[in-house]
């Protein structure tokens, strides 16, 4: 078990995208607001270590954002 300790994981879920200008990015302070492409409603990929692992909902409560696990994906069979 303690080698798991040692276990490296970045999780990312993406919400939405944008384009703007560099420049429009750099005038922006603490608090600016970013519109993206998706909404709440929008069903999102969660990645682990940049791979897909699982599809999610966005949940907002209150002042709160978090993402809800609708289907774990199967993992790609390695085809050597």
């Amino acid at each position: 078990m303690a080698s798991l300790d040692d276990i490296r994981l970045d999780i990312s879920v993406t919400l939405g995208e944008t384009t703007m200008p560099v420049h429009q990015l750099l005038r922006m302070g603490r608090g600016a607001v970013i519109e993206l492409d998706a909404t709440e409603d929008d069903e999102v990929t969660i990645m682990a270590n940049s791979m897909p692992i699982a599809r999610g909902a966005i949940v907002v409560i209150g002042n709160r954002i978090a993402v809800e696990v609708k289907q774990i994906l199967k993992r790609a069979t390695d085809s050597r």
